[in-house]
């Protein structure tokens, strides 16, 4: 690139991370159905049309920070070493992940914020449907990564789905017990995180027992 071009393209992320931070407080502090396009846009002081320039609507600034750490996730699980069994990889990925939320949003939005968004997720109907929905698509994309470090054909040997399916379901469950518990903090996700994933495996294939909270 040229330093125009350069400038140029430092200045639209500028744009960017200032749409997508005032989406995000807007949405936690306000409510998703609360706040519109013309609010984020003003705020920033910017038109609505520079606003669909970056996002294509109010949900997609909704997920965007998620669709951030997801993709971090996934290259995490790329990079794991070759030796790990695959649900290990998820999950030294997954907790990975947490350790370094902050290098993640923290360019945009406080953690805090990030993590209130968990919440407007699970209280928005449509929010919630959305990500449900790119969930499942990166549980595609998950499996064809298992698939391609172990050396199978996910079109033919169901295992890196149906581990996929069980790990995204462990992880589901973990996010709404988080945002119901009322203890909202990063510590109590990842701890919530590896409690349900060391359950994974007795709840699995083993007699149950009575439940103890951690």
């Amino acid at each position: 690139m040229t330093p125009m071009e350069t400038l140029r393209e430092r200045k639209k992320q500028r744009t960017r991370e200032a749409l997508l931070r005032v989406a995000i407080e807007l949405f936690t502090s306000r409510g998703y159905e609360q706040t519109t396009v013309d609010d984020i846009a003003d705020a920033v002081g910017v038109s609505q049309r520079t606003f669909f320039r970056y996002f294509a609507g109010k949900e997609d600034a909704a997920l965007a920070l998620d669709a951030m750490t997801v993709s971090n996730f996934v290259d995490s699980v790329r990079a794991r070493p070759p030796h790990e069994p695959p649900l290990e990889a998820l999950r030294q990925a997954v907790l990975q992940g947490w350790d370094t939320l902050h290098e993640v949003v923290e360019s945009v939005v406080p953690v805090e914020r990030f993590l209130g968004m968990y919440r407007v997720i699970e209280s928005t109907p449509v929010l919630l449907a959305a990500h449900l929905r790119r969930s499942a698509e990166v549980e595609e994309v998950l499996a064809r990564v298992l698939a391609e470090r172990e050396g199978l054909d996910a079109a033919t040997d169901p295992r890196p789905r149906l581990l996929v399916a069980v790990f995204s379901g462990v992880m589901r469950v973990t996010e709404r017990q988080w945002s119901a518990d009322g203890e909202f903090s990063l510590e109590a996700m990842r701890a919530l995180t590896v409690s349900h994933l060391e359950l994974l495996g007795p709840a699995l294939t083993g007699k149950w027992s009575p439940y103890t909270k951690l």
